[in-house]
């Protein structure tokens, strides 16, 4: 008698190669309408669930998994933070965790540097100048940003995206500085010829542009607090593909607003979807709708991993990408 398949419901629409993958292997639950699960949808949903796969935006807490039924024994994230989750919650039921680590880095990478480049040049400011039909034309004076080249840039956190970001701000000549817990091997900092700084604090103190690429963990949360970005020199400007939860957001938008720091990139927010208004009206400020890892060769990676780690478990191994603790 062939074995019963196992309940995986998927709280999001995913690419069409990777849900037809999934009706193949498992009795998937697809949300094919796309329409995020309420918190009681998503306590119903893993009433029944062998399987769980939430994305960033689902918030699986201790009450969603006080909720599940006796068959939840695996949360396979589609995502690579997972801060969404309650893994202390998790660890005491008995449910694995897994995320998806690595197919991600050189997209976000890509978009962080994308930021580091247009908010000193004005990119998107000059872009709406001529959608405004503005434009007086050609002047010596008008439109100056600063050119990149010869800038430090700090890195917070230096983990595969981190070092991929200091890879790419590498060739375009600037000098690589970086915060972590603790220091890269000596190999890949001579090969990035990047400074550590063991204090954050004096790191911020000194360099041109902060690009945050920690996790969003306890130890994490407003990591760049009022106090921390007071630090930076008024030239400076601030970059965050990682979480919204990292940076003091409204200290931040206090700061741009009063040009106490030259500008931002901000691809999260701390409220997400909601986003600071004060924020919507500075020029100073490129805003990104979390796209940072939005490719389409990204997003099927994503889905192969969940695959991958749902089957390894099934199949009574541990998932390659079980989720022990979060660092930065």
């Amino acid at each position: 008698m062939p074995q019963k398949k196992p309940v995986v419901v998927v709280t999001r629409k995913l690419p069409d190669v990777i849900e037809t993958r999934m009706m193949e292997l498992f009795d998937a639950r697809l949300n094919l309408a796309d329409k995020p699960f309420s918190k009681n949808e998503l306590m119903e949903a893993v009433k029944d669930a062998d399987v769980l796969v939430p994305t960033v935006t689902d918030r699986i807490d201790a009450s969603v998994l006080a909720a599940a039924g006796p068959n939840l024994r695996l949360v396979a994230n589609y995502g690579v933070g997972v801060d969404n989750i309650d893994l202390a919650s998790a660890r005491s039921k008995g449910i694995t965790v897994t995320n998806t680590p690595g197919v991600l880095t050189e997209d976000t990478a890509d978009m962080a540097m994308a930021l580091i480049l247009a908010v000193p040049r004005r990119i998107a400011e000059g872009e709406r100048v001529m959608r405004t039909g503005d434009w007086p034309g050609w002047s010596p004076t008008w439109m100056l940003g600063h050119r990149i080249n010869g800038k430090r840039l700090g890195i917070v956190g230096m983990g595969r995206i981190g070092q991929a970001v200091a890879r790419r701000a590498r060739a375009f000549g600037m000098a690589i500085h970086y915060h972590s817990r603790r220091p890269i091997s000596e190999q890949v900092e001579q090969e990035l010829e990047a400074t550590y700084w063991e204090s954050l604090d004096q790191m911020l103190a000194r360099v041109d542009i902060v690009s945050v690429n920690c996790p969003h963990t306890p130890a994490t949360y407003h990591l760049l607090s009022a106090r921390r970005l007071k630090l930076l020199q008024p030239h400076a400007y601030v970059i965050n593909t990682s979480r919204g939860e990292v940076i003091d957001e409204n200290a931040l938008t206090r700061m741009l607003e009063n040009r106490q720091i030259a500008g931002a990139g901000l691809d999260v927010f701390e409220n997400e979807p909601a986003v600071n208004p004060k924020l919507l009206n500075l020029d100073s400020v490129v805003l990104l709708p979390h796209m940072g890892s939005a490719t389409i060769e990204g997003r099927i990676s994503m889905g192969e991993k969940v695959l991958v780690n749902i089957q390894t478990f099934i199949d009574g191994h541990t998932p390659p990408d079980r989720v022990i603790e979060t660092m930065f």
